[in-house]
C-alpha cells in the first residue's frame, strides 16, 4: 500500500495483513530558490527510503509546503517582493533570477510582524504566492526528469491544526511555556527531560519552523508504527526536540541526519547564492546531454547517496557525478532478472537494523559493492529509477 497523506495517515483495512505503518517526514525546501547539491542528497535519500521500504511496509510520505509557507523566511520573501516590485509576473523567471531576488531579500531590513499577517491569513486559505507558484513548477520537472515520488509540491496540503489548537495540546502535555498574557513569547518546555527551552511563537506572534511542524506532526504521529525524521545535521537541536514531543504520542520516532554538500570545501547556505552552474537544473542536463534517462537517475542516487554518504566531508565534484552516471549505464546494461530465491522484500529487509525503514546508504552502496552481483531488475526498477 502506499500512501501520500493530507491530513491523516492511513488506516488499517479490514482483513488486511497486519503491516507496520511507517511515516516518512522529511524537512521541506523553501520555494525561494534553486535546489541545490544538498536539496538533491536529502530528496534522493528520502525518494530511495520511500520507495524501498513500501514492500515491506504502509508507507506515507507527508510533504507539505503548505504547511510550512507560514514561515516568516517565506512569508517575509513574499513580502519583500510585492514592496519593492509591484505586481509583477514571475512566470518566465528561472529559478537563478528567483534566487537572487531571494538573496536580496535576506540582506534587506526586515518588515514588522503586522505586514506578513494579511500573508499568513491568505496562506490558511491555501493561497501562494506566484513567485513561489513558478519555483514548485520548476522544480516538478525537476522531480519527473530524476523519477522522484511527488509528495504534492502543487497540492494545498493544510495541518490538521491550527497553531492556536497545538499550543493547548502541548499545554495539555505539559510541554508548553506560555508567556503571551505578559506580551512574551511561546516555548516548548522539555526542560524535565534535559532539552533547553525552545521558542516556538514570537512576541508578536510569528511561529517558526518547529511550530509549523508541530501542527503538521502532532495530528498524524498516532496513526503510525514509526515516524522518521529525516533533516540536515544544523538542524539536530530542533528534532531531537520534535522527537521528544512525537514520542509522548505513541510511535517510535526515528531521526536520521542527512549531511549538506560542501562546495569547494564551505558548507553554505543557499540564501548566500552560490549555486550557478551547481543546481538540479544544469546538473540535469549536462548528464542527459551525454546518457540516457535511467542511467541518470541511477547515477544521481549513486553519487549523492553511496558516494557521498551520510555525513558532510566530500565537497561536491560535478566530473565525479558524470562518472558515477557512466558507471550507472554499465550497470544496467550489466542487469538481470534475480536469480537468488529470496523475494524483492527479502533482499531489501536485509538492509535494516532494529528499525522498519530501509536504510538508503546500506542499500545504495551494495550495488557498488566489489564481489557483488549483477544487479537485478526489479530492485532497480522498483527503488532507483
Amino acid at each position: 500500500m502506499t500512501t501520500t497523506l493530507s491530513v491523516a495517515g492511513p488506516r488499517p483495512r479490514p482483513g488486511a495483513v497486519d503491516r507496520p505503518r511507517v511515516l516518512l517526514a522529511p524537512v521541506t525546501i523553501t520555494p525561494s530558490k534553486p535546489l541545490t547539491p544538498s536539496h538533491l542528497k536529502g530528496l534522493l535519500w528520502t525518494d530511495v527510503m520511500y520507495r524501498a521500504t513500501r514492500p515491506l511496509a504502509d508507507v506515507a510520505y507527508r510533504y507539505s509546503h503548505t504547511t510550512y509557507h507560514a514561515t516568516e523566511q517565506t512569508l517575509g520573501f513574499w513580502e519583500f517582493l510585492d514592496r519593492s516590485r509591484g505586481a509583477t509576473d514571475y512566470g518566465d523567471l528561472t529559478e537563478e533570477r528567483i534566487g537572487e531576488l531571494y538573496v536580496a531579500f535576506r540582506a534587506a531590513e526586515r518588515a514588522p510582524a503586522q505586514a506578513l499577517l494579511p500573508y499568513a491569513e491568505a496562506v490558511e486559505r491555501g493561497w501562494v504566492h506566484p513567485v513561489s507558484t513558478r519555483v514548485l513548477e520548476l522544480w516538478s520537472g525537476h522531480y519527473a526528469a530524476l523519477g522522484l515520488h511527488d509528495p504534492g509540491l502543487l497540492r494545498h496540503q493544510p495541518p490538521g491544526l491550527g497553531l492556536a489548537a497545538v499550543l493547548d495540546r502541548l499545554t495539555a502535555l505539559g510541554m508548553c511555556l506560555d508567556q503571551r498574557e505578559v506580551g512574551g513569547p511561546v516555548y516548548l518546555d522539555l526542560t524535565r527531560f534535559g532539552l533547553p527551552l525552545r521558542r516556538l511563537v514570537t512576541a508578536d506572534g510569528r511561529p517558526n519552523y518547529l511550530a509549523c511542524a508541530l501542527r503538521e506532526l502532532i495530528p498524524l504521529a498516532p496513526d503510525f508504527d514509526e515516524l522518521v525524521l529525516l533533516y540536515d545535521h544544523e538542524l539536530d537541536a530542533d528534532y531531537q526536540q520534535l522527537e521528544r514531543v512525537l514520542s509522548a504520542l505513541g510511535p517510535r520516532v526515528r531521526r536520521v541526519s542527512v549531511g549538506r554538500v560542501p562546495i569547494e570545501g564551505r558548507i553554505r547556505s543557499a540564501r548566500q547564492g552560490g549555486w550557478r552552474g551547481l543546481h538540479a537544473g544544469t546538473l540535469i542536463d549536462a548528464a542527459r546531454a551525454e546518457h540516457h534517462e535511467d542511467a541518470v537517475r541511477l547515477g544521481m542516487r549513486l553519487y549523492f547517496i553511496a558516494v557521498l554518504g551520510p555525513g558532510w566531508q566530500q565537497s561536491f565534484r560535478s566530473d565525479l557525478l558524470l562518472q558515477y552516471v557512466r558507471r550507472a549505464a554499465r550497470l544496467l546494461d550489466e542487469a538481470g532478472p534475480a536469480t537468488d530465491r529470496p523475494t524483492l522484500g527479502d533482499r531489501l529487509a536485509r538492509h535494516r537494523k532494529d528499525h522498519v525503514y530501509v536504510d538508503p546508504y546500506r542499500l545504495t552502496s551494495h550495488l557498488l559493492g566489489r564481489h557483488r552481483a549483477a544487479p537485478a531488475e526489479d530492485l532497480l526498477r522498483g527503488v532507483f529509477l
